[in-house]
């Protein structure tokens, strides 16, 4: 709450240099307001002593994300009269999740300083996924650390080497310079490209984080074009490996790219859909003057490049060459695609969300090996215990989750169902809110607007938000005693 209360600054001096004193005093209020407040409820908790710390931590995580919008949201309703406090809490919880889900339909409707806090919220909410994955998921083999601490990577035999507060204080001073350098250098980068700097701040905020937020209406309407898609591409490798974050505060060097599972999964994603996507009507596409769809062609691999990679990494911006994709590859709705990509997700303990790249991997593996033995029943596979294990135990526990992340599925699609929304819309909401990848709800051919929602269809997506965001796989855990027991 201090934090999000100091960030409030942030709005509120970007306010006063646009001479918009009524949007500054209310930030500066309500800075002030939630200090005093989260000062008092230090004083009253600083003497609580959990009796167990690792179940502690997680309804921690799960409070934070329940309660901490609606402090965040008060600005906004405040100056915004037509949002009540339930639609502020969706609008921050989105942005607090990195989801990017909004209920603002006309983004030149509200103030720039507005969009700037919303930008800033899930710029932290990103961070703060960073460190929950380190300083939490890791020591407790959840996350996706479940997978490498088979084969004795990340998680393993880090459990109880320091208390959760040595963790965070630790992790914080070693992935926030990072975190905010990477950020800057972006800013800078999209500004050279021909952005203005509130917009190229707010897109790089939002690439970080993978929050999909913008105050423009999406990059498409972002001066920096193609080279500031080029740019954003390159960024996103922070959301495809955690290793990319160890690289700087590590000092790990770059040879693990070569050996990375993710960065191969990321590569394979991106090579074979945009190459299915042109190939389809290759032949019609020449049918006309070669020159011309040269070009068309370029632009059209470029963006079905850079629109995968997006939404494999949850961000869910759309190049602005999208348009000639689905002009190109004839599908009537190539948008499922990217909301299949959207369910793979990417990397494990980074600002993604989704299944995960390495449990997709896992399974990848194990699904090699059992086409291997449909040849050669009696073969013994290679590459070590290591790898034997990663193919059988791994993927049995990347099957558990996928399983339960369909189940969420399933369940949110008919919660929405009996509310009344199409089949469309509900796998589109449904998938968008568990991936947090909030633009992905407009990737069929029936739009839907998140602001056209009944408030009980946005209390059921703000449970599917935090389910995305925390893992079900987590949850699970927090309510297994037999867990604790051990």
């Amino acid at each position: 709450m201090i934090i999000g209360a100091l960030a409030m600054l942030m709005p509120a001096l970007y306010a006063a240099r646009l001479e918009n004193w009524h949007v500054m005093q209310i930030f500066l209020d309500f800075a002030l307001l939630n200090t005093v407040l989260a000062m008092i409820l230090g004083l009253a908790l600083m003497n609580r002593k959990p009796r167990i710390t690792a179940r502690s931590h997680l309804i921690t995580v799960l409070l934070a994300y329940t309660i901490l919008p609606v402090f965040l949201a008060l600005p906004f309703v405040v100056l915004i009269p037509s949002m009540g406090l339930a639609q502020g809490y969706f609008e921050m919880l989105s942005a607090l999740t990195t989801t990017g889900a909004s209920l603002i339909d006309i983004p030149s409707s509200i103030a720039d300083p507005l969009h700037l806090w919303r930008a800033t919220v899930g710029w932290m909410g990103g961070f703060l996924v960073l460190i929950i994955a380190f300083s939490i998921m890791e020591p407790m083999n959840l996350g996706g650390f479940e997978i490498q601490s088979i084969v004795g990577g990340a998680g393993a035999g880090s459990r109880g080497s320091y208390d959760a507060s040595h963790r965070i204080i630790r992790n914080v001073v070693l992935i926030g310079p990072t975190y905010v350098f990477a950020t800057f250098a972006l800013m800078v980068l999209l500004m050279l490209s021909g952005d203005r700097a509130f917009v190229a701040a707010t897109h790089a905020m939002s690439i970080l984080s993978t929050s999909g937020i913008s105050a423009i209406g999406g990059i498409t309407n972002a001066a920096s074009g193609r080279m500031g898609e080029l740019f954003m591409a390159i960024f996103l490798i922070f959301a495809v490996s955690y290793y990319s974050f160890q690289t700087f505060s590590k000092s790990i060097g770059l040879h693990w790219l070569r050996r990375d599972a993710e960065i191969r999964m990321m590569l394979i994603v991106i090579t074979v859909v945009p190459v299915l996507l042109f190939l389809r009507h290759w032949i019609a596409a020449f049918d006309v003057n070669t020159e011309q769809n040269f070009w068309a062609a370029l632009r059209t691999l470029w963006g079905s490049v850079f629109t995968s990679l997006s939404f494999l990494t949850t961000a869910g911006f759309e190049s602005a060459d999208w348009q000639s994709v689905r002009n190109w590859s004839g599908l009537d709705s190539p948008g499922i695609v990217l909301l299949a990509l959207a369910m793979m997700g990417g990397g494990i303990a980074t600002t993604a969300g989704g299944v995960k790249l390495l449990r997709i991997y896992a399974l990848y593996k194990h699904g090699i090996r059992e086409m291997e033995r449909l040849v050669h029943p009696s073969s013994i596979g290679g590459a070590g215990m290591s790898a034997r294990r990663f193919r059988r135990e791994g993927a049995y526990i990347a099957w558990v989750f996928l399983m339960l992340f369909l189940v969420s599925i399933a369940a949110i699609m008919l919660l929405l169902t009996f509310l009344g929304l199409n089949f469309e819309n509900s796998i589109a909401l449904s998938i968008a809110t568990l991936t947090n990848t909030g633009p992905a709800a407009n990737m069929l051919d029936s739009t839907v607007n998140y602001s056209d929602l009944s408030h009980n269809a946005r209390y059921i997506l703000c449970i599917a938000m935090i389910l995305g965001r925390v893992e079900v796989l987590a949850l699970v855990a927090l309510f297994n005693p037999d867990y604790w027991r051990r």
